[in-house]
């Protein structure tokens, strides 16, 4: 992709614990183009939110990041001192939890909250930044904007917090919009209400979508592209199309049929074997996945392997692919 929004190059991840190192991120490498929404894909344990917290700059103490750049509009985010990292975040580039009521101050009211972040970012009078606040409730489709802007997180439902999460991370217009499992514990009804949002506010503000989830039926409807991670690796990316119709990795392949949606028969429907490894161990494979899948190869243990184009736009890393 030629001049991305954003470009993860290469980033290695550890976290340093009392019963050893674990290695969350290998190698990971992806673009993301300006208005574009992708969804970054995989089981639990893959990597996918520290990934975006890496993105952000927000990763636990107990991490440490070994190698990779993070560049946004060329410029490498992990090279970032603390005031510029703050200006940054919220303005360039923001992030919406999968928790909202853990995200969300309990003993400050949610306008307050929204009027912080453009109080940080905005050279505007307190007038100024109340109305902003009010038209950022608006804008989340919140009714009684004037009174719900002085109610408490614990005042409302799941799904309202879940709003206030995305105009807290809207209101100043970023151009890269994190969204961290931003359905988790919501009904349906309320997931494809607050998705639809989020895609409507993202294309009237043209901003970069990267929605990470492990609900791959949830990513097929909203994203352009995919990107599907495994174990701290990226084993596949191509346009949703492309991976749904055309899956090239074993991986994916094993996913997708896992979801009960994406199958023609429940007869179709399968679990996908075997576990995550443990990133403990001193002798991880190279394809992690390798330990999982049916078409390993002597090659598979031989030599390391990176992201490799298949087809036009459909990257994957496997020496066997389907």
């Amino acid at each position: 992709m030629t001049n991305p929004l954003l470009a993860v190059k290469d980033l290695t991840v550890d976290f340093i614990t009392r019963h050893g190192t674990v290695h969350v991120l290998d190698d990971v490498s992806f673009d993301i183009g300006d208005g574009e929404i992708v969804g970054i894909i995989g089981e639990s344990g893959s990597g996918k939110s520290v990934t975006a917290y890496s993105i952000m700059g927000i990763l636990d103490h107990a991490a440490r990041i070994r190698s990779g750049e993070i560049l946004f509009q060329g410029r490498d985010v992990l090279g970032m001192n603390r005031s510029e990292l703050d200006r940054w975040r919220g303005k360039a580039a923001s992030i919406i939890f999968q928790n909202p009521r853990t995200a969300l101050n309990p003993i400050r009211s949610v306008g307050d909250q929204i009027a912080d972040v453009l109080a940080r970012h905005t050279p505007a009078r307190a007038s100024e930044i109340r109305a902003k606040t009010i038209d950022a409730l608006k804008q989340v489709r919140i009714p009684d904007p004037e009174r719900r802007s002085k109610a408490y997180p614990f005042e409302l439902s799941g799904g309202l917090c879940q709003r206030i999460g995305i105009a807290i991370a809207l209101a100043c217009a970023p151009r890269l919009l994190i969204a961290d499992e931003p359905t988790t514990g919501l009904d349906v009804t309320t997931q494809a209400v607050i998705m639809d949002l989020i895609r409507n506010l993202a294309r009237e503000q043209k901003t970069s979508v990267a929605l990470i989830t492990h609900d791959v039926a949830l990513a097929s409807e909203y994203c352009d592209r995919l990107i599907i991670m495994h174990a701290g690796h990226v084993v596949e990316v191509a346009p949703t199309a492309e991976i749904i119709d055309h899956p090239r990795h074993p991986y994916t392949a094993q996913l997708l049929r896992s979801v009960p949606s994406l199958v023609d028969s429940i007869g179709e429907l399968q679990a996908i074997r075997g576990s995550l490894p443990d990133l403990r161990r001193a002798d991880l494979p190279f394809c992690r996945f390798a330990e999982r899948c049916d078409r390993r190869l002597p090659i598979c243990d031989a030599e390391r392997l990176h992201l490799g184009p298949a087809l036009e736009r459909h990257a994957v890393a496997c020496r066997n692919p389907l």
